[in-house]
């Protein structure tokens, strides 16, 4: 019992610990800085599992009553202290509170407030970074300016205004205490992870740092993120449900970004799509095409697709569903040689192939530990990996598997993350922020998402290997295998779906069989 009471104590830790190493620190919105708050929280937390579990028998009732209260104790410590803490400690509370499939519900409910609840600045800030960044006043510059604001994330936020030739436009306007106070957040953020390394040397946090160190300053620039949103908008073009706001590049700078403002309902906001007539699950496959795309095809990925930078909507026009992407400061770009390994090892896994599962996933840097790597990109079981992701629908026993062996099999992941290359980071973040919205809508990945997926792999490995030849055979050949394969997918499809409809024509013949219409 004693084991297991550590390992709960020891899933205390993780959370804070991971919260610390991916954080910046901020100071507190009365300018006093709270820094000293992360030792302090770290031990009432970890007090906290030690002694409330102690004394009760592991697994029984009481004891799963009680772990239910620690858990909810420690995921409203862990929100104050990123509220608190502003800055990117609300980018990691966001992201935890995004990983439905591995942390207890009470973290995952908790922390979710943050997508909508970040902390806001105040309108003389506002004021001051427009005056400081565009050289004048609001009013010169806009006819109106509401001054409470769209949202407000961890760095920055959003406020409606109107132009002076009448245009609706978005300004994204920075925190701005973050700018200054990076390059010390990382500094400290260093400091903490080497002294974690003291006390808990199976953890392994460094690659942490180093990834801040990266994209913290990308994330600050918002000249960055313009030029991410055009080259995304560009890229994908060929996908008329999506919509990606115009740049106002007159009127934008590192703090300030001006942009087409578009209205719409959250991506997780089921009853807003029904509503408005949304179909749910059409927006969730148009979501996996847009990833599948970016991951497989470009290699330019769009790393936080969190509830609140992907809105759904219908086309004013049209009046088709379309998928509005926001928040371009992050994205991942996967080198050749990673993008194709990693179509290989999605291929592998989506037909069952185990051989080239263990071949490509080591090829990514996981070693031995190649089994739970799989899991961890499918966020399903070993087992169900075995038997097929596309064959066997998740269930609520699986979910909850899952859930148990993520606590467990902390050390081990710890240690597969550090030694993964740090393009995998982001794509795993990325991954789980996709399914915790799949989770919200009740569409988890299905068979038909999974083809999808496979389409994508099937057309960058060709186009890989056409780039490759300069035979006009060669490339013919690659071209009709590439036809045939996308073809034997089409066909594979089609007959799921006829399997689908003959099952729902059985049900329905059984139903009326069994409950005759009376007259």
């Amino acid at each position: 019992m004693w084991i297991c009471i550590k390992m709960e104590l020891c899933f205390g830790r993780c959370l804070i610990i991971s919260s610390v190493t991916k954080c910046s620190f901020e100071p507190s919105s009365e300018g006093k800085p709270l820094t000293w708050s992360l030792p302090s929280r770290t031990a009432v937390i970890s007090y906290d599992y030690l002694t409330s579990l102690r004394s009760v028998p592991y697994g029984s009732e009481e004891y799963l009553h009680l772990r239910s209260e620690v858990h909810l104790r420690s995921a409203r410590r862990l929100c104050e202290l990123c509220c608190a803490n502003r800055g990117t400690f609300i980018k990691v509370g966001q992201h935890l509170g995004a990983l439905d499939h591995v942390l207890p519900v009470e973290y995952t409910s908790t922390l979710k407030v943050l997508h909508s609840q970040a902390p806001q600045s105040s309108m003389e800030e506002v004021r001051q970074v427009i005056r400081e960044d565009l050289g004048k006043e609001i009013h010169d510059l806009f006819l109106s300016f509401d001054d409470t604001p769209l949202g407000a994330a961890s760095l920055a936020q959003v406020h409606k205004a109107v132009l002076h030739d009448g245009q609706t436009v978005a300004v994204k306007i920075q925190h701005p205490k973050v700018q200054a106070q990076s390059s010390k957040d990382i500094l400290l953020m260093e400091v903490l992870v080497l002294a974690v390394k003291q006390l808990f040397p199976e953890f392994e946090f460094m690659w942490l740092v180093d990834e801040a160190k990266k994209n913290l300053p990308l994330e600050l620039d918002f000249l960055n993120e313009g030029r991410n949103a055009e080259k995304v908008a560009q890229m994908l073009k060929h996908f008329d449900f999506l919509k990606v706001p115009r740049i106002y590049w007159e009127l934008s700078t590192k703090r300030v970004l001006l942009m087409e403002f578009v209205e719409g309902g959250q991506v997780n906001d089921r009853d807003y799509m029904e509503r408005n007539k949304i179909d749910v699950n059409q927006i969730s496959r148009h979501l996996g095409k847009m990833y599948s795309e970016m991951i497989f095809v470009n290699g330019f990925v769009h790393c936080d697709p969190h509830p609140g930078n992907v809105l759904v909507r219908k086309h004013p026009v049209t009046g088709k569903a379309e998928i509005v992407l926001l928040d371009h400061g992050l994205y991942q770009v996967l080198t050749e040689e990673f993008r194709l390994d990693y179509c290989h090892l999605w291929q592998s896994l989506i037909w069952t192939d185990m051989q080239k599962v263990k071949m490509y996933s080591q090829r990514l840097g996981a070693a031995d530990l190649y089994p739970l790597f799989a899991c961890m990109l499918t966020a399903r079981s070993w087992n169900s990996v075995n038997r097929g992701i596309s064959q066997i629908p998740v269930t609520a026993t699986e979910d909850s598997e899952i859930r148990s062996n993520a606590a467990t099999y902390l050390p081990q992941i710890s240690q597969l993350l550090s030694h993964v290359p740090r393009q995998m980071l982001l794509i795993f973040k990325t991954n789980d922020l996709l399914r915790s919205i799949e989770v919200t809508l009740g569409t988890r990945a299905s068979a038909s998402s999974f083809l999808s997926m496979s389409r994508c792999c099937i057309r960058a490995l060709a186009e890989h290997k056409k780039k490759n030849t300069h035979s006009f055979l060669r490339r013919t050949q690659i071209s009709v295998s590439e036809a045939f394969n996308l073809w034997q997918i089409n066909l594979h499809e089609l007959m799921l779906r006829v399997k689908g409809l003959r099952l729902a024509s059985w049900v329905s013949t059984l139903i009326c069989w069994l409950m005759p219409v009376s007259h």
